[in-house]
């Protein structure tokens, strides 16, 4: 059910009335602490907005089964959000202005001021009318919050800095440990004691593979004692266990990584399940509820109900 701060209060409420976030017992609030503004909340999704000329477009609204980034979009407006990240593939087919005026726009574009954004694959994809092969739809549309020149970004939200990076690393000057990308990571995980970073394709996929390219970002979170990840790409929902960048689950200090593919475009399943602790295929947005030391997440669905959700201290 919903109730006046959505389904995220719901949630977060349980979790509250566990003990979870400090494993203690019941607690109760008193008058003072629910009249202080809430701690950031922030929501998160990738791989949103359908291309307008699909089939299932059909006016932005949809099938019940694909271009469902107007539903996504309707759990942003209802909650009261800090700020939205959204995780690359921000714009099918291949993020030309016009496709963005056209589907994304009406869409998530309806809170544009909050959006953090980064690209992903499709917005460098050249087989379109309008298409750049360097993703001119995408910095025309998002134009400062884009970032820099490279399109990696970050700010401070409450005690937290937020690290968004132009993953696509041919387009972005690699991403090597020591390229432009590896040197801005470094720099800015230094900035505050909790962290989340988010770019567009994951590095852990659910299976023995990983992707090669995103090893060295791995190492210097792991150093630097980052706390979340996020990330696009595969069209699902799912939540690791804190891992090192070796693959091993490592409880202390291991990165979280959250694949939130659920912005619109279509769906499907994860691959593996390995060090995966829970996954979902269904349209959503990953809410997290940013605190001091710790913080709260929920996967919201487009249906209203909270199908994940928990709670973990940062480093």
């Amino acid at each position: 059910m919903r109730v006046s701060h959505g389904v995220f209060a719901v949630a977060l409420a349980a979790l509250v009335a566990l003990g979870s976030a400090t494993g203690a017992g019941a607690q109760k609030v008193h008058p003072t602490a629910a009249a202080a503004a809430p701690d950031p909340l922030i929501a998160a999704a990738g791989d949103i907005a359908c291309d307008p000329s699909s089939s299932d477009f059909r006016n932005g609204n949809g099938t019940s089964s694909s271009c469902k980034q107007k539903a996504t979009s309707d759990l942003i407006r209802s909650e009261p959000i800090d700020a939205v990240l959204t995780l690359g593939d921000n714009q099918y087919q291949c993020g030309s202005s016009q496709q963005f005026q056209q589907s994304f726009d009406p869409a998530w574009g309806r809170f544009k001021a909050m959006i953090h954004p980064v690209p992903g694959d499709n917005e460098y994809e050249t087989g379109g009318s309008g298409c750049s092969r360097d993703a001119a739809g995408y910095f025309q549309y998002f134009g400062a919050a884009a970032g820099n020149s490279r399109g990696d970004t970050a700010f401070t939200l409450g005690k937290w800095r937020l690290i968004g990076l132009n993953a696509e690393c041919g387009h972005a000057g690699g991403c090597g440990a020591s390229s432009p990308q590896g040197t801005f990571l470094k720099d800015q995980l230094t900035k505050a004691k909790c962290t989340v970073v988010y770019w567009h394709q994951p590095y852990y996929n659910g299976t023995s593979r990983t992707s090669s390219s995103y090893k060295a970002f791995w190492d210097i979170l792991y150093a630097g004692n980052a706390d979340i990840v996020l990330n696009g790409h595969l069209h699902n929902y799912a939540r690791f266990a804190p891992q090192d960048a070796s693959g091993h689950v490592d409880a202390a200090r291991g990165v979280r990584q959250f694949i939130v593919g659920t912005g619109g475009r279509s769906l499907f399943s994860l691959d593996g399940n390995r060090n995966v602790e829970t996954t979902t295929k269904a349209y959503g947005v990953l809410e997290l509820r940013l605190h001091a030391t710790s913080y709260h997440w929920a996967f919201v669905t487009t249906a209203g109900t909270v199908v994940d959700s928990g709670s973990a201290d940062c480093h």
